[in-house]
């Protein structure tokens, strides 16, 4: 190479470097600014997390003291005094409020907490029906039946989580209408159904017997 070429390529070398730098200068406080906001990022996030932590436990505790009343009106009464930061939160103390209430003869007010849950758009499914059974069983001396056989008909509901307990109440809904025919067919199709459990199909059986039938044969199930 001659001395030519290597001063070419030292000059080179040196506008790059010249270059590199006004870069740095003018965009480098980019690159600053990208580890700053991962590494704030990451503190943020363990930061949420130990305060979720921090909330559940105190959620926990705070619930725990409560139960431990004797006297099912304290225990209400602290229950509902009780603040909770989640929907999660929320739901559990005021299922945990409504038994409290229904212990201390107050079933109206457990009725009105349980239906807070259940139409509390925000919860997974399984949380709001068994919120509206709940109420639903509570009002069996109040609700009119028409009111109780529409309400439970949507708990049993193709893919409900409770539809096999709703229907084991329309069944006795439809005894106490005294349509002794329409409970006993409903009570058969519910002993077939695949998803029954070996309780609820041997109450299903019973109050079969009960009401003057004979339980049919089970299918077998493949699989």
């Amino acid at each position: 190479m001659s001395d030519t070429d290597s001063f070419i390529d030292e000059v080179t070398e040196e506008v790059r470097r010249d270059r590199l730098f006004l870069l740095l200068r003018r965009w480098g406080w980019i690159g600053v600014l990208a580890v700053v906001l991962i590494v704030g990022g990451a503190a943020f996030n363990e930061f949420r997390k130990a305060r979720t932590t921090g909330q559940a436990e105190k959620l926990g505790d705070e619930i725990l003291s409560a139960l431990a009343q004797n006297d099912s009106a304290e225990r209400a009464a602290d229950l509902a005094s009780i603040e909770s930061a989640t929907p999660g939160g929320d739901a559990v103390l005021n299922l945990l409020l409504s038994s409290s209430q229904v212990d201390a003869g107050s079933r109206q007010e457990a009725v009105d907490s349980l239906n807070v849950v259940a139409v509390q758009g925000d919860l997974p499914e399984i949380y709001r029906a068994i919120a509206a059974f709940k109420a639903l069983l509570l009002q069996s001396d109040t609700l009119p039946v028409a009111d109780r056989r529409q309400q439970f008909e949507a708990l049993a509901a193709p893919g409900a989580p409770l539809r096999l307990l709703a229907e084991e109440q329309l069944a006795l809904i439809d005894v106490a209408e005294g349509n002794v025919a329409a409970a006993i067919d409903r009570l058969q199709a519910m002993r077939q159904d695949a998803e029954i459990g070996v309780d609820l199909q041997q109450r299903a059986a019973q109050l079969i017997v009960a009401l003057g039938g004979e339980p049919e044969p089970l299918v077998a199930r493949q699989g």
